[in-house]
């Protein structure tokens, strides 16, 4: 991980520079969970500590999708997936597969781009919720957002506490059976 100084920051708080990748993409971290209410028109506050985490960001808002793996909204700053698609396409043209570049062939990026909705925040930094978003994570009246790292899900509170618990209680177990719980 490189040092505030190599980035040209203050070093004065104590804390770790953020990682920049090579092109300059600052890794963003999302942490924690926030339950806020989403409005009659579908209008919900993405957490501050989340915007902030996107503060210095070109485009001010996120990508979200339909999660492929829970009853969830995958969610992260454009950065990322500009990031993503520069490397997937730097890949293919190092490899000479210049057919590749100009079709497509990689399904699962090819079809999270599909589903994929840019959110803009508005002046009080909310965000509206696509309704098919919405119905995909049964989000109706409140929506959790969980962070993930360099990523964050916006969950129904409910569906979440209880994936969470029955996460906890596995890892559990799993430490109990390896030895390495305590």
């Amino acid at each position: 991980m490189k040092q505030w100084e190599e980035l040209g920051l203050d070093a004065s708080s104590g804390v770790e520079a953020p990682q920049v990748l090579e092109r300059g993409f600052k890794v963003t971290s999302f942490l924690s969970t926030f339950v806020n209410k989403v409005d009659r028109k579908g209008r919900v506050s993405v957490p501050a500590p989340f915007r902030a985490a996107l503060s210095d960001a070109a485009y001010q808002g996120i990508i979200a999708y339909p999660s492929l793996k829970d009853p969830a909204i995958d969610a992260f700053g454009r950065a990322m997936l500009e990031d993503l698609n520069q490397r997937r396409l730097d890949k293919t043209m190092s490899d000479g597969e210049f057919e590749q570049a100009l079709l497509g062939s990689d399904n699962m990026i090819d079809t999270i781009m599909a589903m994929a909705h840019e959110m803009p925040f508005d002046g009080e930094g909310r965000i509206m919720l696509p309704t098919a978003l919405a119905e995909s994570a049964n989000i109706t009246d409140r929506a959790a957002f969980v962070g993930r790292g360099t990523r964050f899900q916006i969950w129904a509170p409910d569906t979440f506490e209880q994936h969470q618990q029955d996460s906890v209680a596995a890892l559990r177990a799993r430490l109990r059976e390896t030895g390495d719980g305590t």
